[in-house]
């Protein structure tokens, strides 16, 4: 994991996620989740490249077994925006860095 993405837990999400003052890209994921790997330096880049105006986060769901449930996560990787304490964008699957911005770019306008 690189300098721009956050691991964070459970008891963080509500500061690190809910209570942030600009928009955050939260990565639901686990270690042994093969796609979860693949978007994993996507996310460092997209994390870099808009290190100015969106946190990036990862929360491992075996590791912290209650946000997920409360944001009906039910496969992994689930990203998900929120800004201002609500979710804006969901997109549930590995994705491209072209289809990352993309989705980036439409919440964080």
């Amino acid at each position: 994991m690189g300098d721009n993405t956050v691991q964070i837990t459970d008891a963080q999400f509500s500061e690190e996620v809910l209570n942030s003052d600009v928009p955050v890209l939260v990565d639901f994921w686990a270690p042994w989740c093969g796609p979860c790997k693949m978007i994993a330096p996507v996310l460092e880049d997209v994390a870099e490249d808009y290190s100015d105006r969106l946190k990036v986060v990862k929360l491992n769901v075996d590791e912290n077994q209650e946000t997920a449930p409360k944001y009906n996560v039910r496969g992994i990787p689930t990203l998900l925006i929120v800004k201002g304490g609500e979710v804006i964008a969901t997109k549930v699957g590995a994705v491209s860095k072209s289809q990352l911005v993309e989705f980036v770019e439409s919440a964080i306008k």
